[in-house]
């Protein structure tokens, strides 16, 4: 108890502290809980199509924000397909000091996807010939990511998915002011749905997103800052878990995916790879179309070692309770971060409960999970957490919080008076949105949160209401009020503040119409990406010193692994194969690149699928692994690799494959002529 008293006493003090310095060096500022004035980010209210005489109505939803080390802010946001996404940035050398409010003088860097529909006369569009019919190449969903070099401008990667041909990618060596031009093949598998990106070291930026034959989670990686994804691959769903939350046949619950995050500490866990997702519980729930009620997370560690390929190996950090109902699941997504000090946190929402959960072992696993929001938001609906970390132990999570209880999707509880269609009129009046459900954003900060028990402060950082009424989240399939989409964002500045982008459609577009009244849901809403920043500590100091997260349990006595990269002579005299793989034997798992040119019948490229568990078998210096895969991006094949270990490599190891399939039978053996293979003993 005398511990809890200083403790909560110092954080009193401190959090008085910070409010008068807030008033003393920010007279003018009209904050709210610490935060800056929101901020509208402008765009144009429409956008038209080339020379069609056609306009979209323009939007700015579910928007993404990072802060790279020197300080630069960066929110982007969707238009949808096929309006491209919008990029905003704030620099205080190149674009001035903040003014009333602590508001940033954000300039805006146009459609880095290639803007199309948004013409050169109002401020895009630098690389349209991609797009000769003038419609945007992406805007369906958009992530981007900062990279952290030992000195320089930081590159910064903007990823935006169109459904085909999928996802489009392009990177800025100048704090956004240009763009590559847009890769509008990125994603190594076609038909791809909610991708994520994150940055490590000068240009490494880690992609992932769903395949559609199989919906597991792809993973590639980019050593040149986002312009192409061809440096590595994996699947983040192992084939042990595969069964439980894998799409395959499609009739299954399958999963949802949320973001991708990389250790960027200076502890061993540096470079780790952490990949969030929800799945049924078993295999039985997921052939039945079962809730989605477990969290998960994927964690590869071998992806440090540089190869072609990387596995995943998948914990479950929290098992949800029977019979529930898409439990941390479509409610969305699951977000995680990882701390300066290898520390791992995990959050998800059950509509009403915002969910938090630590590994302090490398996402091994996982402390039993807390209800974070605490005081009047208690039983109302609670949705769209988004986590931020950094120092040790400093956590940052925002969510959308409503004024009442009920499901976010019950038009009966939070939307009385309006009949069931969106958008309807009011079934009495034009006023009926008087006494809609009313939506806020909420920030929890915690100082101590890998701690048994972490102590979070809890703040409204809205300065208004931002929305009124239900909320989706179902996605695409919601028959609730998808106008805020299904996310928005926190980042973690230099000066470790947070920084929140969020959508926001409390505004009548007045400029567009109809304009029935303010309180008449049939009137158009202007729907941009609203920004905020943290002005003052509110949770206490932030902790830089300390020890490392632990690390996870040593493998088994007598296991194995074998990994390879390199490349072998083609079938076609002259030409080279490349190779690479990871293979143990303790679980079972591999994960195989494989890239011929020169093969009979014309180029394959094949890439291991974890639709099946892979058999390992190890005999001296050599291993025989067997399992699924996919064929140019199909899958319904198989593989079956033996690799030697003959030291010290080029010339001594050998490596031999087949792959199988379909009408379809190839096979290629020889002496690598570059590259290494190794055995590791365990």
């Amino acid at each position: 108890m005398k511990a809890r008293f200083y403790f909560g006493l110092a954080l009193g003090l401190a959090c008085l502290m910070g409010v008068l310095a807030l008033l003393i060096g920010h007279g003018s500022v009209l904050a709210i809980s610490g935060f800056s004035d929101n901020q509208e980010l402008p765009l144009p209210l429409t956008a038209p199509i080339a020379n069609s005489g056609v306009s979209f109505t323009v939007r700015g939803l579910e928007p993404s924000v990072r802060v790279d080390r020197q300080g630069t802010v960066y929110v982007s946001s969707i238009r949808g397909v096929p309006g491209g996404v919008d990029l905003h940035r704030y620099n205080a050398a190149a674009d001035g000091q903040p003014g009333l409010g602590g508001t940033y003088p954000f300039k805006y860097e146009g459609q880095p996807d290639n803007c199309g529909i948004f013409n050169a006369q109002q401020g895009g569009c630098a690389n349209n010939h991609l797009d000769p019919l003038g419609l945007g190449l992406g805007g369906g969903d958009v992530d981007i990511a900062v990279n952290y070099p030992s000195r320089g401008v930081p590159n910064l990667a903007l990823v935006s998915l169109t459904l085909a041909p999928g996802i489009t990618g392009t990177h800025s060596i100048d704090q956004g002011d240009t763009f590559s031009t847009p890769n509008p093949l990125v994603a190594l598998i076609p038909g791809d749905d909610r991708q994520w990106i994150d940055g490590i070291n000068a240009l490494n930026v880690y992609l992932n997103y769903h395949d559609a034959p199989t919906f597991n989670i792809e993973v590639q990686r980019s050593n040149d800052g986002g312009e192409t994804y061809l440096n590595g691959f994996a699947e983040a769903i192992d084939p042990q878990t595969f069964p439980a939350a894998g799409g395959v046949p499609a009739s299954n619950s399958a999963n949802v995916a949320g973001q991708i995050k990389v250790d960027r500490s200076s502890c061993p866990s540096r470079g780790n790879l952490y990949q969030i997702f929800v799945a049924p519980d078993s295999v039985s729930e997921n052939l039945s179309g079962g809730a989605l009620r477990s969290v998960y997370v994927g964690v590869s560690t071998d992806v440090k070692m540089g190869l072609p390929v990387f596995t995943f190996t998948d914990f479950k950090v929290f098992p949800g309770p029977a019979g529930a109902q898409k439990q941390g699941a479509e409610n969305l997504f699951p977000a995680l971060a990882v701390d300066d000090f290898g520390f791992v946190y995990a959050v998800w929402s059950d509509n009403s409960k915002i969910l938090f959960s630590s590994s302090s072992d490398q996402g091994t696993t996982w402390t039993t999970p807390i209800q974070l929001n605490s005081g009047t938001t208690i039983g109302n609906a609670n949705v769209f957490p988004w986590v931020a970390a950094d120092g040790n132990g400093h956590v940052g999570v925002v969510w959308f919080g409503d004024d009442r209880p009920g499901n976010s999707n019950d038009r009966g509880k939070l939307e009385p008076g309006h009949p069931a269609s969106q958008r309807a009129a009011c079934t009495s009046g034009t006023s009926c949105m008087q006494g809609w459900a009313q939506w806020n954003v909420y920030y929890a900060e915690s100082v101590n949160g890998h701690d048994a028990t972490p102590f979070f402060f809890q703040s409204v950082i809205s300065d208004h209401v931002i929305h009124r009424g239900t909320l989706s989240t179902g996605g695409l399939g919601g028959g609730a009020d998808r106008s805020l989409a299904d996310l928005f964002q926190v980042a973690f500045d230099p000066r470790h503040f947070a920084n929140v982008a969020f959508s926001d459609d409390h505004k009548v577009n007045s400029g567009v119409g109809p304009d029935n009244g303010p309180d008449n849901p049939t009137t158009l809403r202007l729907i941009r990406a609203n920004f905020t920043h943290q002005l003052t500590a509110t949770a206490g100091s932030v902790v830089t010193t300390g020890s490392c997260a632990g690390s996870p349990p040593p493998p088994p006595l007598g296991a194995e692994k074998i990994t390879g990269g390199g490349q072998i002579p083609s079938q076609k005299p002259g030409l080279s194969a490349n190779f690479g793989f990871v293979a143990k034997n303790d679980p079972p798992n591999a994960s195989l690149s494989y890239h011929d040119d020169g093969a009979t019948g014309g180029r394959i490229d094949v890439h291991s699928s974890n639709i099946t568990v892979p058999t390992v078998t190890f005999s001296g210096n050599c291993a025989t692994f067997k399992g699924s895969a996919k064929l140019n991006q199909q899958p319904g094949y198989n593989y079956n690799v033996n690799a030697c270990d003959g030291d010290p490599g080029a010339g001594q190891d050998t490596f031999f494959i087949s792959v199988s399939g379909p009408n379809f039978s190839y096979s290629n053996t020889g002496l690598i002529t570059s590259g290494n293979i190794q055995i590791h003993q365990q």
